[in-house]
């Protein structure tokens, strides 16, 4: 292609509303447009960024077996009534577009396609015989994003690669969900990015089992724990880990002391000369349920940690249906407003006890009438520790469970683990932070679509069983940006080989000039015809523009027909290392095919 003929227009200053690095190149290069909040076009060369992409994502995904298909976007309420999250996409976490169409009927535009995959296999499958099945689509899915950002980070139109398997039984569902893992591991080597698999929470789409796979760039919205040995890694939403030891206790006889100004965990063992190792601190959640029931929730947990609230709402909706409701929609620590609402009098905020009475609950048909009590398990063995009397400026000390206070009976991990904490598998390792940009996520879906909707099988015995499933997906337009925020310089973006636009540039410094343009015009032709993508930048440009710009596209490699060609010779710089050599004109061609061809298979 000829820079001379291409829509191709660069930006010297950061547009407005980009916040990261990679959002501020790609707008500058030229690869992509903002045309509404959310919403970007994908210029001719990102577009074949996005091609490569899909490309090896298709590739891997064929040869693991998986088989192409191409599903609606437009997707009847009825399937997602069926499995029971029409109500959470739509309301509770208002994620997806749903709209009524002329004939009165309920459609969303799909964020996702469980449902309508489960459906095709609930016409289709019908046998034994007929498993295993996998299908996946490239296309591009809707989010209604509360707040979109980041450019295709995180848009509210974004193109992905998904894909559904159905097996005969849970056995076979691993050996499937593996086969996709291997899949997956192979796509982004190919891409060039340095990447970590890491164990995650399912969030709302379900299932037994998951992990993210994460791009490690600083500017990562995740944080990932790992080990040094590379036997654990885990999103910190996920993550396990052993806390500290306990510091033995100072305190040996149960007693109520008068604590002023110790409303919190440092002031309190400030003042009783303890360690946070020593203290139940009680933390108080209010928690909002798709029934419309509002339950206040108390946490015991040691002083010296933190609630992972990902982890508390995991364990609150699998309490959902004691308060009429599937999911949790709403999850915050209460401020004054909100306890207006419900307390019944003042609560004694900073010197909760783990007993605290539930009179402070005011009588309500939305509100439960008791607190949720949860113990973690950094406190269930706890011996003569301190925690609030239920009085303001006042605490108790060498309290027990079993006697003073009665221990709840849903003990839980809701700990968040943190960088340092010993690993579970080996405590000698200690968990290391990275940051992380998810671009892919497998589950193990198990049978909740196919029990929900009804998809079933026959097996050699005859017995009707429901299909057990796995879902696996890739941000295609998400894994283009997080290779920028991966790899980029002052000068502008450096793309892998593989997905770069183009391998090359060849640049004409002076266009006037009738032998630069010659041997620009024949090393394009003969670049091209040899399988090195390339591009001619023919524009009537200044030179020191033109090389701006090759470095801010972030083109691997750029030739320059400039003043070393009356020694038959051109420039070549790598846009990666900055290295510049020349090269004989007839060695061109075969040195950048053999760069191309090592950079594709390394």
């Amino acid at each position: 292609m000829r820079l001379s003929q291409m829509l191709f227009v660069t930006l010297r200053e950061d547009p407005a509303e980009a916040e990261i690095p990679s959002h501020k190149l790609l707008v500058r290069a030229g690869y992509i447009r903002r045309i509404g909040s959310g919403i970007y076009s994908y210029l001719p060369l990102m577009w074949r960024v996005l091609q490569k992409i899909s490309q090896i994502v298709r590739e891997e995904m064929n040869a693991a077996g998986a088989q192409e298909c191409l599903l609606p976007q437009l997707q009847p309420s009825e399937l997602w009534k069926e499995s029971g999250r029409w109500d959470t996409y739509t309301k509770a976490e208002g994620i997806m577009f749903a709209l009524i169409d002329r004939q009165d009927r309920e459609v969303g535009l799909g964020p996702t396609h469980e449902e309508v995959i489960t459906t095709i296999a609930r016409d289709m499958i019908r046998s034994y015989r007929q498993l295993p099945q996998n299908l996946y689509q490239i296309q591009t899915k809707f989010r209604d994003e509360i707040r979109p950002r980041f450019g295709l980070m995180r848009g509210r139109e974004f193109i992905m690669k998904d894909a559904y398997s159905f097996d005969a039984d849970e056995a076979g569902m691993k050996v499937t969900y593996q086969k996709m893992h291997t899949a997956y591991c192979k796509i982004l080597t190919r891409t060039g990015l340095k990447f970590r698999a890491v164990d995650a929470d399912s969030g709302a789409i379900g299932g037994s089992g998951s992990q993210e796979f994460m791009v490690l760039a600083e500017a990562g919205e995740d944080e990932v724990l790992y080990t040094e040995d590379g036997k654990y890694a885990a999103n910190v939403e996920k993550a396990i880990a052993l806390p500290p030891d306990v510091v033995t206790s100072p305190f040996s006889s149960y007693e109520k002391r008068e604590t002023p100004g110790t409303e919190t965990i440092e002031k309190v063992c400030k003042f009783l000369k303890c360690s946070p190792t020593n203290v139940v601190k009680n933390v108080l959640y209010q928690a909002v349920f798709d029934s419309g029931i509002t339950a206040l929730v108390l946490v015991h947990i040691r002083g010296d940690q933190d609630v992972n609230d990902v982890k508390l709402q995991n364990e609150l909706t699998k309490l959902a249906d004691q308060f009429g409701g599937k999911t949790v929609i709403s999850l915050t620590v209460p401020d004054a407003e909100a306890q207006q609402k419900w307390a019944a009098k003042s609560l004694p905020l900073g010197y909760i006890s783990p007993a605290i009475a539930d009179d402070y609950i005011k009588p309500s048909k939305e509100i439960a009438s008791k607190f949720v009590r949860f113990v973690d398990q950094t406190v269930t063995d706890l011996e003569n520790f301190v925690t609030g009397a239920d009085e303001s400026g006042y605490h108790v000390v060498g309290a027990n469970w079993g006697k003073e206070f009665q221990k709840p009976a849903l003990v839980v991990d809701v700990r968040k683990a943190k960088a340092g904490d010993r690993a579970v598998h080996d405590p000698s390792q200690t968990l290391q932070t990275a940051r992380g940009i998810e671009i892919g996520h497998i589950f193990q879906l198990g049978t909740k679509y196919s029990q929900a909707m009804n998809a079933t099988y026959t097996n050699e015995q005859g017995e009707e069983m429901p299909l057990v499933m796995g879902c696996y997906g890739i941000g295609v337009s998400r894994l283009a940006q997080a290779a920028v925020e991966q790899s980029y310089d002052k000068d502008g973006i450096i793309f892998p080989v593989a997905i770069a636009p183009y391998h090359a540039v060849v640049v004409i410094p002076n266009v006037n000039d009738a032998d630069q343009v010659s041997a620009a015009e024949k090393l394009y032709a003969e670049l091209n015809q040899a399988g090195v993508e390339t591009l001619l930048d023919d524009r009537n440009e200044r030179a020191g523009v033109k090389f701006k710009d090759s470095e801010l596209i972030g083109i691997p490699y750029r030739i320059v027909t400039g003043k070393s060609l009356k020694d038959g010779k051109v420039e070549v710089v790598q846009r990666a290392t900055k290295a510049v050599q020349e090269l004989a004109l007839d060695q061109v061609v075969p040195t950048l095919k053999q760069w191309v061809t090592e950079a594709l298979h390394s």
